[in-house]
Parts: structure tokens; sequence; C-alpha cells
């Protein structure tokens, strides 16, 4: 391969951003330019001379332009070979010219499906014409330069002037490599959109993934391991849509532990202000709050050794009032819808503090499907979209859980969804109080929480730890009636968790003896 010179080019885009001036560019070195319907009419009406498709094939538009540029005419000029004495032949024989650009990006799918759009209307968004078109060039890239993102329109220009008019040939294999991306992931999306309208099966017999690159980063969860981060097709307020104020570049686990605090945050709902204070995948802290700033100062009451370079979400705009109190430790990260000048003001001064405005909560309900890699393959699931309210609760002791109780223990649910399995949770006045993660025994996880419950209450002066009267939540059942023992023992009154254990009537007599009250949900939350 070597460099090629632009004589002709196809131009046919929904997203006319930088057409102009990438069209005048291209005319500066004699680029004879062949568009189609609207995008035709933009570059006439900015003053430019452009041939028509159907001038080309000697074929109208037809079927509301469905049919326009699948025609020999169009894909001879893409796909011909011209070193290929047959392919030449054939070129000379049917009138065919070769095309040296293609310039397209395709029919708004993606955004008219965002926005609501009814089947019939998103169907017409599925182009046909602009993959095939793609496809063809990015296979004979030899030859041709595709081009679908424009983004690239700049460096093209800037290589033909360095060039004199020509694209070197490992430009049109990388281009060629993003275009093959764009029709995969264009495809993904239209697959999935169609699996969704189909309703009920979540386990169709082929699946498709895609990602567009959201940016690289320094390096993966270590250093000798390279990242980057990828984002789908599904609008999701989070790590993905948050604009980055301030502060270094994010790392990879940053972004796994932002997305963390934020999901975890919008469990907690947008009823009262909310905190949430992540480490390592984990939440150390959570609380709801009469101010953001009393939710942040009570979120950090239950651990405040691990929440040293944590990882903040909130559920309220960031005012100037909990960035002061945020300012007093080291924070990697803060997630929050918005930002008002005055907290903006204040972290400024921490240079290396990473501020990011979401612009919006996510919903915490909401479907949607989870991915993780294994060896080979990709397990897929839907999102943990459930959790028990007050009316799913069944209680099976003989006393019977308090107003306040019963509200810890909903609140102490919602985080133990977010802990890593085993994980026991202690709650009291909506604010985790210990938090027990990602142990291999129940029972461990119950007596961590309480130690670390323990050193807060040892450290800061109090006289017993907070465990001492809170609500406790497993996100499994109890195996056995030593855990629940175990979180007796951390002063809890009252449990929640899913039921279902062969050994249920053991644990629920334990309660009764322990004058513990327990309530059942039915629901599990394995998190691994």
């Amino acid at each position: 391969m070597t460099e090629r010179l632009i004589r002709r080019a196809l131009i046919s885009v929904s997203d006319k951003t930088g057409l102009i001036e990438f069209a005048r560019g291209l005319k500066g070195y004699g680029v004879q330019l062949i568009s189609t319907g609207g995008t035709a009419k933009a570059l006439r009406d900015a003053g430019l001379d452009v041939t028509d498709v159907s001038a080309v094939t000697g074929f109208p538009e037809i079927m509301d332009g469905r049919v326009k540029t699948l025609h020999p005419k169009i894909h001879g000029g893409l796909l011909a070979d011209r070193d290929e004495k047959s392919h030449a032949d054939a070129m000379h024989a049917h009138g065919i010219e070769g095309i040296d650009l293609l310039v397209v990006n395709l029919y708004p799918f993606e955004s008219t499906v965002a926005r609501g759009a009814d089947f019939k209307t998103a169907v017409e968004n599925i182009d046909i014409g602009g993959p095939a078109m793609i496809r063809a060039a990015a296979k004979n890239h030899d030859w041709v330069t595709v081009v679908v993102d424009p983004e690239d329109y700049e460096s093209i220009l800037a290589e033909m002037a360095a060039t004199k008019g020509k694209v070197r040939a490992e430009t049109r294999r990388r281009l060629a490599q993003a275009a093959f991306a764009r029709t995969a992931a264009y495809d993904a999306n239209v697959s999935n959109w169609l699996q969704d309208q189909l309703g009920g099966e979540d386990s169709p017999r082929r699946r498709a993934f895609a990602g567009a690159l959201h940016g690289s980063l320094r390096y993966g969860e270590n250093p000798h391991q390279r990242g980057a981060f990828y984002v789908g097709g599904e609008k999701r307020y989070g790590i993905a849509t948050a604009e980055q104020l301030q502060g270094k570049e994010l790392s990879y686990n940053n972004i796994a532990d932002t997305d963390a605090a934020y999901e975890l945050v919008a469990e907690l709902g947008i009823e009262r202000p909310a905190c949430t204070i992540i480490k390592h995948a984990n939440p150390c802290g959570a609380a709801l709050g009469s101010s953001l700033a009393d939710a942040y100062r009570r979120a950090l009451e239950c651990d405040p050794v691990s929440a040293f370079g944590g990882v903040l979400a909130f559920n309220r705009a960031l005012d100037g009032e909990t960035a002061e109190e945020i300012a007093k430790i080291f924070t990697e990260v803060i997630i929050a819808p918005a930002a008002d000048d005055d907290a903006r003001r204040v972290l400024a001064a921490k240079k290396n503090l990473r501020l990011l405005i979401a612009g919006g909560v996510p919903d915490a309900h909401a479907s949607g499907l989870v991915f993780r890699s294994v060896a080979g393959g990709m397990l897929v699931q839907t999102r943990d979209a459930a959790i028990a309210a007050r009316n799913d609760l069944k209680f099976v002791t003989k006393r019977k859980p308090t107003d306040r109780e019963i509200g810890d223990m909903l609140f102490a649910l919602k985080i133990a969804k977010h802990v890593k399995s085993n994980a026991i949770v202690y709650a009291r006045d909506a604010a985790t109080v210990g938090i027990g993660a990602g142990q291999m025994s129940r029972v461990d996880a119950a007596r961590l929480a309480a130690m670390k419950a323990q050193e807060t209450a040892a450290a800061a002066g109090w006289p017993e730890p907070k465990t001492k009267g809170s609500a406790a939540a497993s996100e499994a059942f109890f195996p056995f009636a030593d855990g629940l023992r175990a979180v007796a023992e951390a002063g809890a009154t009252a449990v929640i968790q899913p039921g279902g254990s062969v050994k249920d009537d053991e644990v629920i007599a334990a309660a009764d003896e322990l004058g513990i009250a327990m309530a059942f949900t039915g629901i599990r939350h394995f998190r691994h």
C-alpha cells in the first residue's frame, strides 16, 4: 500500500458538523464532490459544486430515499482493486469511476430511540446504504479512504496538505478499523433495541456488544496493565455522562469506584440529601441527612480512616458548605449531579481532586444489562433493580420491629445490596455505623463490621459503638444461627435478610431467644 491521491469523494452525512469546512478544504485540492439528498443541498447552499449520486448512477432515488447508493456504479467505484486487470476492465466496460474518499455518518438511530420514538420511526432510522458503503470502502482501504467521524476531518486535510492531496496507507488502515467498529456498534444497537422490543427473552441466541472510546487511561487496574474507557448505547447518568471540572486524569480504579459510589447514592433516592463514600468498590460510609453537609458528616462518621482517599457521591447539587467539609481530608473523586459556584471555588484549591458533574441522578430501578468478562466469553445479566419496600417485609419473630427499626432495616438493606458478598451492614437513624464486606464467612463479615465500629467509637471518644441499638442487613440468608448471634453481639436489635435457608427455623429461634426482631424479604442481593 502507498499514498493515494484523492480525486473523487462521495459525501453523505446525517451529522453535518464541520461538513462545509471539510468540503471546502477538499475542493481546494480539486476533489470532485458527489453527494445525496440533504447533504448535497447543504453543500450547494454553501456555494459548492456537487454532483448528485443519481447523475452518477443514472437512476433516481426511490422508495423515499431507501434506495439511492445501492448501485454498481457506487459500489464498483468503492470496491474495485484498480491494479487488478479484470477489475479495471469491468470499470471501463461499465463506465465505473473510482471513488477515492467516502465520508459517511449514519442515520441517527441511537438518538432517535433515545428520545422515545415509536417503532415505525425507529425502523425508518435504520441505515442500510450507509453501512454497506462504509464496509465496502473499509474493505478496499488499499485504495479508498473512509471517514465516519467528523473529528477526523481536520487531520485528513492536514495530511493532504503535507502530501499534496494524498492520504497515507497507515491512515487509511486506521480509518478502516474505525469504520468497521462504527458499523459493528451501529448494528449492535439496532439488534439490542429489537431484542428489547421483543420483551421477556433476556438470552437471545446471539447478543452484540459495542462501545465507543471515551478516553484512553494511563494504565489499567495496575501500572503494568493497559486500560481504556468505552461507553455503550445506554443513556444513564453517571461516569459516562460526567464532565470533569478539575483534577488529574481519572484512573481505571477511579472510574470503577466512582460508578459504584454513584449507583449507591442513586439507590438512596432523591427525597432526602444523601452521601456515599466508596473505597475499593465497597462503601465505607453512607447516610441521609438534613442537608448535604449533614449527610456527608454522618457518612464519614462510619469509618473516617477508610474514607481517607475515597470517592464521594451526592444526590444533590454540591454546595459550598459541603465542599468546605470535604476539603478537610484528602479525597480522590467527587461526583454529583451539579455543583454551585461556592463549591467550585472551594474545591478549586484542591488541584488533584477530581470533581465530576454527571448532569442528573440515574434511576436505581431502571432496567438494563451488566456485563463481566470471563475466559473466552462474557457473563450478562439484567441490572439488580429490585429492593424490598416496607410492604414486602415478612416479620418472622415474636418481637416485631419498631417503626424506627424498620426504617433502619430498609436503609441498611439498600447499602448491603452494594457491598461485596458476604456482607453485613449495620445502620442507625439512616446512616451506616458498621460495614463488613467481602468476607468468606458471614460470621466474619458481622464481626469485622462490629470491630470497625468499635475502633471508630474509641477514636472518637464515644462511650459505645453505634452498632448498639442498630439494625443489621444481610444481602443473603444466614445459613446458620452463628451469624445472627454475631450480629446480636454487636448490639443490633433488628435484622433484615432474604430468608430461604434450610436452617431458617433455627435462625428464627435464635432471634427469639435474643429478643431480636427479624424480617424476611425473599430477595437476595449477591454481589461478586
